[in-house]
Formats: structure tokens, sequence, C-alpha cells
């Protein structure tokens, strides 16, 4: 099943996993999903390895800015 997520959606780069060895891979690209409370906490919401969002730390994530082709693909293909 293909699950809608709203947009702006942003890309991110897991560059930290410290117990979610099974839900996050370090240096891949995930899919941001915005959430205002979640920011305020020093949480962001990301779909994981299982294709659902979740809650993680932020620090375990940097944006990563792509050319807007390559962008398109990945949002496309999620």
């Amino acid at each position: 099943m293909t699950r809608s997520y709203p947009s702006p959606r942003h890309l991110v780069i897991c560059v930290r996993n410290k117990g979610y060895a099974a839900s996050l891979e370090k240096r891949k690209i995930y899919i941001a999903i915005p959430d205002s409370v979640a920011a305020k906490h020093g949480q962001i919401r990301v779909v994981d390895e299982s294709g659902e969002d979740y809650l993680y730390p932020e620090k375990f994530f940097k944006s990563v800015s792509l050319p807007p082709s390559i962008r398109k693909a990945i949002l496309a293909a999620a």
C-alpha cells in the first residue's frame, strides 16, 4: 500500500542511528515530513525503513539539497 504524505516534504540524510539500527541506515536519504510540534521538542518526523513516519531525534539527520530532477525522482519513488 502506497501512503500519501502532505507537501512540502524535504530530504534529509541520516548521520546517526544509535538505538534505531533496524529503522534507520546511516548515510541514507530519507523523506522528512513537516511537524512543528515535534520540532519544538528537538525531533523530526521521518519516513523510515518500515515505510511509516516516526519521530526521531533531529540531531540524527542533516538536510540535503539535491538538483530538482533528482529530488523529484526520489519523492516520486517513495
